[in-house]
């Protein structure tokens, strides 16, 4: 299995790795950090004004993905993340820590856009969904490793040290990435211009993912929802110094073995079915953490809701761009990319509202989350028809997807 992609796949991966890695290992210590500035009532916003941003920039990095090139777009995320690392420790006021998130936040509205359309330029049609699940292998890698080995330097050394590693990760991310051979057709390629940041309505969203993004949105409310309680309820139930991250760990490690096993899952058995199991996993995993009393469940609750992660992510990915014409795949992944932002942020901001630094109110956080999620269901079960499964059913949605887009966009 490994060894049938190319070395440019691996690069990628690797690249992915540091990437998350990168502004993964500051979660843990924000909100404390926030709460020192004078701001704790802001923990909200942590993950919401990056998150917003990140949305805002998506049908820009889309357009140009798809314009200018693969590896710019994501050159230009990674060198994002290396500048606000340096950033933070001169970010002493509220107001700018929270400037600083919202500039942060362009860094993940490129760099995965590019890595989408990069990797499902060079995967074959029929193991889309395997290679998405080994591509986040090797984020979750970088989400598992971030959490501890941020708090671990911000406790050995210092919180500046911290931010610094960030921007030390985001720089091996950029320097990866510069080994690579750009896919985009140099048939399709422009040079950069202020022109292509100009929006046309229809690329802004696009219309045929329009289903994966909306069960993207639902599913990934409650990642953002977690992010932003999650170090709180940590401490509240004794997590303190270098298992503060635990629970991240939990999540990640099983999220991450379920790729590996479950990879090819969606290339086997289908799109919509995995989806439906997956979010079910997820909607137990928040059920277990509405009543979490103890760290065994509540690190149960980790593992749970990391196995439905595990199994959801590659496959909207994989639906995504199986849906998406292929001289519009940055905009495809780009528009699915948008409703993920939206769920995260939507997610963090009502956490923080719900929570309001009240630790009584950590149940309904959860509840909401698990709302979400059975509209999810809801939708997958009624809203969608199933395909068969298997290679010819993908290279079909392909097809499908061209014969929408029009004999006029099809080469």
């Amino acid at each position: 299995m490994l060894g049938s992609y190319s070395r440019g796949f691996w690069l990628m991966c690797l690249s992915s790795f540091l990437f998350f890695l990168s502004f993964n290992l500051l979660l843990p210590e924000l909100p404390e950090h926030l709460s020192q500035l004078g701001g704790g009532e802001y923990k909200g916003f942590i993950i919401a004004l990056f998150t917003l941003t990140a949305a805002i920039s998506r049908p820009f990095s889309g357009k140009l993905a798809d314009t200018v090139g693969r590896i710019p777009v994501m050159v230009f995320g990674s060198l994002v993340c290396f500048l606000c690392g340096f950033a933070y420790p001169w970010a002493l006021m509220v107001s700018s820590f929270l400037l600083l998130r919202l500039l942060h936040g362009f860094s993940t509205g490129f760099k995965p856009t590019g890595t989408a359309a990069f990797v499902a330029d060079i995967v074959p049609t029929e193991k889309r969904g395997e290679a998405m699940g080994l591509l986040g292998v090797t984020g979750s890698l970088g989400m598992a490793a971030g959490p501890a080995f941020g708090s671990w330097v911000a406790e050995t050394f210092s919180l500046n040290a911290m931010f610094y590693c960030s921007s030390a990760a985001a720089l091996l991310s950029v320097l990866v990435q510069g080994t690579l051979t750009e896919t985009l057709p140099k048939g399709q390629r422009q040079k950069f211009s202020f022109s292509l940041l100009k929006l046309k309505l229809d690329e802004i969203l696009e219309p045929r993912v329009l289903a994966p993004a909306l069960t993207t949105l639902l599913c990934l409310f409650p990642y953002g929802a977690v992010l932003t309680v999650i170090p709180d309820q940590s401490r509240l139930l004794g997590l303190q110094g270098p298992t503060k991250g635990l629970f991240y760990i939990c999540y990640t490690i099983a999220s991450l073995a379920v790729r590996l096993v479950a990879g090819k899952a969606s290339d086997t058995h289908g799109r919509v079915p995995v989806l439906r199991w997956s979010a079910a996993i997820l909607a137990l995993g928040l059920a277990v953490l509405v009543w979490s009393p103890s760290v065994p469940i509540f690190l149960l609750g980790a593992v749970i809701f990391g196995v439905g992660t595990g199994l959801n992510s590659p496959t909207l990915y994989a639906w995504t761009i199986d849906l998406s014409h292929p001289e519009r795949r940055g905009r495809g992944v780009a528009t699915m990319y948008i409703a993920l932002e939206v769920g995260i942020g939507l997610g963090a901001l009502a956490a923080g509202w719900i929570f309001d630094n009240q630790p009584a109110r950590l149940p309904w956080v959860h509840g909401l989350s698990l709302a979400c999620v059975l509209a999810a269901i809801a939708y997958l079960l009624l809203g969608i028809r199933a395909t068969p499964a298997g290679p010819a059913s993908h290279q079909a949605l392909a097809d499908e997807a061209m014969a929408v887009a029009g004999p006029e966009e099809v080469v």
